[in-house]
């Protein structure tokens, strides 16, 4: 689907969302400002999961519950929802990963992480079996030595080693 689609798309799931939610943001491919877009991603920290299960539970299940971290519908329109849930504490690392792109989050920020001594465990860093917050995403690439990277510029390209 067109970017511009899929953005109008998902700004009208994140107002639907938002009142239900202390923070919500698009994120995925739409947030990295690609061309097309496969899905629509948002990340958000529910303040009220039954109201916010009585909307998502209208669109057909993929899988996932509003009870759980993660959950994927297909949207009226026919594009995939994929809803992740973040607390206050973690909410810089699921949205910086959730951001992608997948290869970027794992051969950057995961390996990152692991390189700097760290590990996730369900959606949270841990230092040894310590959870560290990571409140935004400045807040990991920070923790793991780097300077901050805009979304649209966060792609693995050719060969080359960003490790």
């Amino acid at each position: 689907m067109e970017n511009t689609k899929a953005l109008e798309i998902a700004k009208k799931i994140e107002t639907k969302l938002k009142p239900f939610c202390d923070k919500i943001q698009i994120a995925g491919s739409i947030r990295r400002q690609k061309a097309n877009v496969k899905d629509i991603e948002i990340v958000a920290i529910p303040n009220d999961r039954f109201q916010l299960g009585l909307i998502v539970n209208r669109w057909k299940k993929i899988r996932g519950d509003v009870g759980g971290r993660y959950l994927q519908r297909v949207l009226p329109e026919g594009i995939n929802l994929d809803l992740f849930f973040a607390t206050e504490n973690n909410w810089g690392h699921i949205l910086a990963i959730r951001t992608g792109s997948a290869e970027y989050s794992h051969r950057v920020l995961a390996i990152g992480w692991v390189k700097a001594g760290y590990k996730s465990i369900d959606g949270i860093l841990h230092k040894g079996s310590n959870p560290i917050e990571i409140r935004e995403e400045e807040d990991l690439f920070r923790l793991i030595g780097l300077d901050y990277v805009e979304p649209q510029y966060r792609e693995v390209t050719g060969n080359s080693s960003l490790e």
